[in-house]
């Protein structure tokens, strides 16, 4: 096991503002948790993915029951892991934003999350939602907070915001194909100190094997799937 440890590549880690350590490389649960017969292999997979070295686990309210799944695949391995979930708008308001983290925390079986994000812009005052982040970090339910699907308008309005100067990621959708946010957003990350946490990294599977993609994995001895995401985490400042 030592041996298998030692050859295994460290993953790099995005120190962003406000001391948030994030690991660039992510294991997503989207699809997660939705058939019954599938949790055995779910948490399998969760579990192999620590095995090989990944240490940071994205989740939401969102995903049916993929909460559940991470918590059942780390119970007992909490220690060293990055753990990410979402607050849907529809429960943003304060007290409600408070009560989905109290939730997902019992599903995750876990005391406190790494990082908690907004999973998009929604009705209820970005101030009020930020302001229940604030309050779950004093708490100590909560280690960072941040947001997804922020467009840099978005961004530059939440920084207006006390709480605001406080987010640390943003999660948005980024790929070979999808690269909209290398215009304004991601230089805006940057300038910010924020990461970006890209999702969809293979475009939900539809991103297609071009003869260039196909040509550097040939060079590197790996599948064009693995050199998209390479590229996708090229930036210093993008986890996928």
């Amino acid at each position: 096991v030592d041996d298998m440890e030692d050859k295994m590549p460290k993953i790099r880690v995005i120190e962003t503002r406000y001391g948030m350590r994030m690991p660039a490389f992510v294991i997503g649960t989207w699809r997660m948790g939705e058939r019954a017969g599938q949790k055995k292999d779910e948490i399998a997979a969760i579990r192999l993915a620590i095995d090989l070295g990944v240490t940071l686990i994205d989740t939401a309210e969102m995903y049916a029951d993929a909460e559940t799944v991470v918590g059942e695949a780390i119970k007992g391995r909490r220690d060293g892991l990055f753990i990410v979930s979402k607050v849907l708008p529809s429960n943003a308001s304060r007290k409600g934003t408070i009560q989905s983290a109290e939730r997902s925390l019992k599903k995750l079986g876990i005391d406190c999350m790494d990082l908690y994000l907004l999973h998009w812009e929604g009705s209820y005052p970005l101030e009020e939602t930020l302001e229940a982040f604030e309050s779950l970090r004093a708490a100590g339910k909560i280690k960072h907070h941040g947001v997804s699907n922020f467009d840099t308008r978005a961004m530059a309005d939440a920084e207006r915001l006390k709480a605001g100067k406080r987010i640390a990621s943003n999660q948005v959708m980024y790929n070979l194909g999808r690269r909209g946010i290398e215009r304004s957003l991601l230089p805006w990350c940057r300038e910010h100190k924020v990461a970006i946490m890209a999702y969809s990294p293979l475009d939900q599977g539809s991103l297609k094997s071009t003869d260039a993609l196909a040509s550097v994995a040939r060079r590197h001895n790996a599948t064009p799937q693995t050199i998209a995401i390479a590229w996708t985490m090229r930036d210093p400042w993008v986890a996928s």
